[in-house]
């Protein structure tokens, strides 16, 4: 899934192509899941010969705004991508390699600008969602989200003191949107790695050094991330991104560390049991 940093490559790929341009043609995917709340019809005249603004972002949560128009709202789900023709797309670990042929497949919406710019949002498993809100950092779901470490200055002891709160596993709770917006699946993973934290411990049972540190090793980790422009490749070699997927039988990290899967939440998690404590 993308998480925050792959969800910020979009929003700035958008940003060096569509400000200021009017939107000349528009197509909208007759897809009534992706675009559970609002009709594709709703949307696409929403679109058309819009001026767009800069595109912003929470968390995982992309918008588009449009000058004199609701913002549209773009959830990559599980496997959506923001594409940009004749620009190389982001290539996820999870999602393979990149299709680079025009116009994609799984297209959800297709831009033309009057720049000549063509935009498409796709979603081949179709867990993305097209939303329109008139005022989208104060409406659901954008306001529901917690901090953002991009975004916002992080309180450190108030987030802290929130994982202290939490009688539920730290690897859940970094999960959670309203703790902090964007932490994923791999993130929270890579997270609980270099603090050294077993994720299936419990928030209320840590000391607040550790809580500290976990929070202040999220952060670090997004930062890094965007600051590299989400590419796995740049990632540090230390990190157990490179080798936490698949489930592969006796993988192990850069140090030679064997790595366990378990199910927390629900959810698969990569860690180390001689590391993590």
């Amino acid at each position: 899934m993308p998480e925050l940093p792959e969800v910020e490559h979009a929003r700035s790929l958008l940003e060096r192509f569509v400000v200021g341009q009017r939107i000349v043609k528009v197509r909208v995917g007759p897809d009534t899941i992706v675009c559970a709340e609002d009709r594709p019809q709703k949307i696409a005249k929403t679109f058309r010969n819009a001026i767009m603004e800069v595109p912003d972002r929470r968390g995982k949560q992309l918008w588009l705004p449009l000058v004199d128009r609701p913002a549209v709202l773009v959830h990559l789900g599980m496997t959506g991508a923001v594409r940009v023709r004749g620009e190389q797309g982001l290539q996820l670990v999870a999602h393979g390699s990149v299709e680079e042929h025009w116009p994609p497949r799984f297209e959800k919406f297709w831009l033309k600008l009057e720049n000549e710019v063509e935009v498409a949002f796709t979603d081949p498993r179709r867990f993305g969602r097209l939303r329109l809100r008139k005022d989208p950092l104060h409406e659901p779901p954008i306001s529901d989200l917690g901090p953002d470490p991009i975004v916002d200055e992080i309180d450190m002891s108030a987030v802290s003191d929130a994982m202290l709160r939490r009688r539920a596993p730290i690897k859940s709770v970094l999960l959670d949107q309203k703790f902090m917006a964007g932490v994923g699946n791999w993130i929270a993973d890579e997270a609980c790695y270099q603090a050294k934290l077993n994720p299936h411990r419990l928030g209320a049972e840590l000391e607040p050094k550790e809580a500290k540190s976990l929070v202040r090793k999220t952060i670090a980790v997004i930062q890094k991330a965007c600051s590299v422009d989400a590419d796995k490749d740049r990632f540090p070699r230390s990190w157990l991104f490179h080798n936490r997927w698949g489930k592969v039988q006796g993988a192990r990290t850069a140090k030679g560390e064997l790595i366990q899967f378990d199910a927390i939440g629900g959810r698969t998690t990569a860690w180390v049991p001689v590391r993590q404590n």
